[in-house]
C-alpha cells in the first residue's frame, strides 16, 4: 500500500522563507529545516537563501555527505505537487540587492587596485634590506 504524503506547491514552500519558518525543496520533496538552521555547518544564511525555490542544484553543488542526505529524512514534511503550476519567482529584496552591489563593487575595486599596496610593500622591503645592509657594514 503506497504511503500518502502531503502535497505542497512551490507557492506553499515560498511562504516559509525566514529564519523562523524555513522550508526547502530538494528533489521534489519538501523539508521544514527551521529547527536545523542553527546547526547547519554552512551557516543559516545559505539555507535561507534557497527557500521558496527548488534548491536541488545548490544542495548537489555543495557536495553533501551521505550523512547529510540521511539527516534530511528527519525534516521531510511532504512532496512537491507535480501538477503544472506557475512557480513563483524568488525575488531579492532591494536592500539585499543594494548590499550585493556594494560588495561586488568593493571586490572589483580591490582586485583592480591590488598593485598599489603590493608596490608599497615591495618598496618597503627593498628599503629595509638596504638599511640593514648599510647598518651591518658600518
Amino acid at each position: 500500500m503506497p504511503t500518502l504524503t502531503k502535497l505542497y506547491t512551490m507557492q506553499d514552500a515560498s511562504e516559509h522563507n525566514t529564519k523562523d519558518d524555513c522550508w526547502v525543496v530538494i528533489d521534489g520533496k519538501v523539508y521544514d529545516v527551521t529547527s536545523y538552521l542553527d546547526e547547519h555547518p554552512g551557516g543559516d544564511d545559505v539555507v535561507v537563501e534557497v527557500t521558496g525555490k527548488d534548491a536541488t542544484d545548490e544542495f548537489e553543488d555543495a557536495g553533501h555527505s551521505r550523512e547529510a542526505r540521511e539527516l534530511l529524512k528527519d525534516f521531510f514534511i511532504g512532496e512537491l505537487d507535480p501538477s503544472p503550476t506557475a512557480a513563483p519567482e524568488h525575488k531579492t529584496s532591494p536592500q539585499k540587492k543594494f548590499s550585493e552591489d556594494i560588495a561586488q563593487k568593493l571586490n572589483d575595486s580591490m582586485m583592480q587596485y591590488w598593485a598599489v599596496p603590493a608596490g608599497i610593500i615591495c618598496v618597503s622591503l627593498v628599503a629595509g634590506l638596504i638599511f640593514l645592509r648599510k647598518k651591518s657594514t658600518s
